[in-house]
């Protein structure tokens, strides 16, 4: 049998590889050799490692959605606590998931002073995002490990997606903004920062919660 270490293998942006047949322990040793400051996203199910390299497109939607959110919380005075991109994993369902941004909501007081998540005590994040441009968002890990609410970007669009006696449904609203055309405003406001910027986009995006809010 080869052997090879971490640091041979290059993963494009933009690509992924795959490793099978990786047990519980490796992936523990995987991800401690790995390290915690990376671009790479790693999504962990039954003995399937996937490691994927995002390209910056979507790095920078990733972003532009999660100053979006923030607003939305501002705005509406939504107490949370931001996880990012923080690895979620357990032993017992042999499943773990690194999201590209993700927030408690109704747990955030729980949550608050957490250096480390252990999900056998913790409660999973309540919402998460996932930017999909050259892979699939593995919906079947975020199901076992029990998380309310995702938001998937994809082909410029938004889709919702929550949690129903253990399986996803799609939705056209969000639990979390029940009030706001959440799928049509984030698509929008996400299609306009790559003609408008940034900024310029986000001044917009708060006017029109804001308007939102007096209706």
């Amino acid at each position: 049998m080869v052997t090879l270490q971490l640091r041979q293998i290059s993963v494009p942006p933009g690509h992924r590889v795959l490793f099978h047949d990786v047990n519980w322990q490796e992936f523990e040793a995987i991800l401690e050799e790995l390290g915690e400051h990376r671009a790479s996203r790693i999504a962990y199910s039954q003995g399937t490692l996937e490691i994927r390299m995002p390209l910056p497109e979507h790095e920078k939607a990733k972003v532009i959605i999660g100053y979006l959110i923030n607003i939305l919380f501002e705005e509406l005075e939504i107490d949370f606590e931001p996880f990012g991109s923080t690895t979620f994993k357990r032993k017992s369902m042999l499943e773990g998931i690194e999201p590209d941004e993700c927030f408690y909501i109704q747990n955030y007081a729980l949550m608050i002073d957490k250096k480390r998540i252990d999900l056998s005590i913790d409660p999973p994040p309540d919402l998460a995002i996932e930017v999909d441009l050259t892979s699939k968002t593995q919906l079947d890990v975020y199901e076992a490990l029990g998380v309310p609410e995702i938001w998937r970007y994809e082909n410029h669009k938004l889709m919702i997606n929550v949690l129903e006696d253990g399986k996803y449904v799609e939705s056209t609203m969000s639990p979390t903004f029940p009030n706001l055309p959440i799928i049509e405003a984030i698509s929008q406001y996400c299609e306009q920062s790559q003609t408008e910027g940034t900024s310029k986009t986000l001044r917009l995006f708060r006017k029109w919660v804001r308007e939102q809010i007096r209706l």
